[in-house]
């Protein structure tokens, strides 16, 4: 840019910003996004195992689509996996509802998403309720009876 700001010549390079930042997929946003959130991790939590997302039904969206009625209600179902834990999760329109697969008791915490919230109780099933949804990334500790402590990774909704 030239020494003297020229307004055609500044709202041109604004207008190439914008559009640059317009092209960049959702992904690549919501993953940006996603390792930003890692720098509040939780030190007292480090001995705890982290849950990997291992499958997201909006990634697979397109592909059900086709064998969804168009009256059915469209839910989002999260997987968490561990090595001796899976948290699985559905988000409906003011909750998430979960279960640890192998069902246990225990108690889940929400991390983040504007705040931290718990104890919230895990049945003897493994059920456990979150009403309403958490803004921004966020992540799920669980800590059953039988003593294992698992975090799921940082995920937004």
């Amino acid at each position: 840019m030239s020494e003297a700001w020229d307004d055609h010549e500044l709202l041109g390079r604004l207008r190439a910003a914008i559009e640059a930042a317009e092209a960049v997929p959702r992904d690549f946003v919501e993953a940006g996004k996603s390792a930003f959130a890692w720098r509040e991790i939780d030190l007292d939590m480090e001995l705890a195992e982290l849950a990997e997302l291992t499958y997201d039904s909006a990634m697979h969206r397109e592909e059900e689509a086709a064998a969804l009625r168009a009256d059915s209600a469209v839910l989002r179902a999260l997987t968490f996996a561990a090595t001796q834990l899976t948290i699985e999760l559905e988000i409906t329109e003011g909750a998430l509802l979960g279960q640890v697969v192998p069902p246990q008791a225990g108690e889940i915490h929400v991390q983040g998403g504007a705040g931290n919230g718990g104890p919230l109780e895990i049945d003897d099933l493994g059920v456990f309720v979150i009403r309403g949804k958490p803004d921004g990334p966020f992540r799920l500790h669980c800590h059953t009876h039988t003593g294992l402590d698992v975090s799921t990774s940082w995920f937004t909704l």
